[in-house]
C-alpha cells in the first residue's frame, strides 16, 4: 500500500503531468529534509546526554581524587608522626604542600606571561611583510 511519501508518480497507467511531477518531486525533496533534520535533531540529543553522563561521571572522579589526595597527606603525616609529634608532621606536610602550590604557581605566571596579550603576533608580521612585498612589486 503506498502513502503519500511513496505513492508513483504515474497512476491508472498515465503519464503525470510536468507540473505534478514537479509537485510530487518537491513534496519528497521536503519530507526528505524534514526526516534528516529529525534525525539530526535525535543523533545530538544522544550525543549530548552522553556527553552530559560522562561530565557527571568525570566529576565524581574529581571529587573523589581531591578525598583521595587528602587521606594520602594524612596518611603522610600520620606516617612521620610515628617519629615526630603530630603538630610537626602536620607542619611538614602543610610546608611540602606550600611549596609545591608555590612551584607550581611561578610556573603559572610565567605561562600567563608568555601567552598574553592573545593576540596573533607572528601572523600579523607575516601580513604586514606580506602588504609590504605586494606593494613593492606593484609600484617597482
Amino acid at each position: 500500500m503506498h502513502t503519500h511519501e511513496t505513492e508513483p508518480i504515474e497512476t491508472n497507467h498515465e503519464p503525470a503531468s510536468l507540473g505534478a511531477t514537479a509537485k510530487l518531486v518537491a513534496e519528497r525533496a521536503s519530507t526528505l529534509v524534514r526526516l534528516e533534520l529529525e534525525l539530526a535533531a535525535l543523533e545530538l540529543k544522544r550525543k549530548a546526554s552522553s556527553l552530559a553522563v560522562g561530565i557527571g561521571l568525570a566529576a565524581g572522579a574529581a571529587l573523589f581524587l581531591l578525598y583521595a589526595l587528602g587521606f594520602g597527606f594524612a596518611a603522610a603525616a600520620a606516617g612521620i608522626a610515628t617519629t615526630l609529634p603530630w603538630w610537626s608532621a602536620l607542619l611538614i606536610v602543610f610546608g611540602l604542600l606550600f611549596v609545591i602550590a608555590l612551584i607550581l604557581g611561578a610556573i603559572a605566571a610565567m605561562m600567563f606571561s608568555r601567552g598574553t596579550p592573545p593576540v596573533p603576533e607572528q601572523a600579523i608580521e607575516e601580513a604586514k611583510l606580506t602588504q609590504e612585498a605586494l606593494r613593492s612589486d606593484g609600484n617597482g
